[in-house]
C-alpha cells in the first residue's frame, strides 16, 4: 500500500477513531495520542514554525498522521470493529467550540488591525 492509499484510508478512519474515543472501554493511551493529535493540529505553535521553507510545514504533513496512526494502533480490535461504519450522531456539546471559534476570530481580527496600520 502506498503513502497515497494509505492516507485515503486514514482519512476515511477518523469517525471511527472520534467513536472509539468516546468508548469507555478505549485505552487512556489511545485518547491521549488522540489528544495529542488535535492539540497539533489546531496549535498556531509547531515544533519547526511555518515560516521556514518546506521544514515547516514538514512537522504537520509527518506528526499529525503519526499521531493518528498510533491512535488507530492503540484502540483494540474489538472496540474498532464495533464502532466501524457507524454513522456519528452530533450532540449539542459541538456548541462548546464556539466560545473558541470566536475567540480565534477576535484574534483574527485584532491582527488583521495591527497590520493595517
Amino acid at each position: 500500500m502506498n503513502l497515497k492509499e494509505r492516507a485515503r484510508k486514514l482519512k476515511k478512519d477518523i469517525p471511527t477513531v472520534f467513536l472509539c474515543l468516546k468508548d469507555r472501554r478505549t485505552p487512556v493511551l489511545a485518547k491521549l495520542m488522540a489528544s495529542l493529535a488535535v492539540f497539533q493540529a489546531l496549535s498556531p505553535i509547531d515544533l519547526i514554525p511555518d515560516f521556514i521553507p518546506v521544514l515547516g510545514y514538514l512537522d504537520d504533513v509527518i506528526i499529525l498522521p503519526f499521531l493518528i496512526y498510533l491512535t488507530v494502533k492503540l484502540i483494540p480490535e474489538d472496540i474498532w470493529k464495533e464502532n466501524r461504519g457507524k454513522e456519528i450522531v452530533l450532540d449539542k456539546k459541538w456548541m462548546c467550540a464556539i466560545p473558541i471559534i470566536v475567540v480565534w476570530i477576535l484574534i483574527i481580527i485584532l491582527i488583521i488591525k495591527l497590520f493595517w496600520r
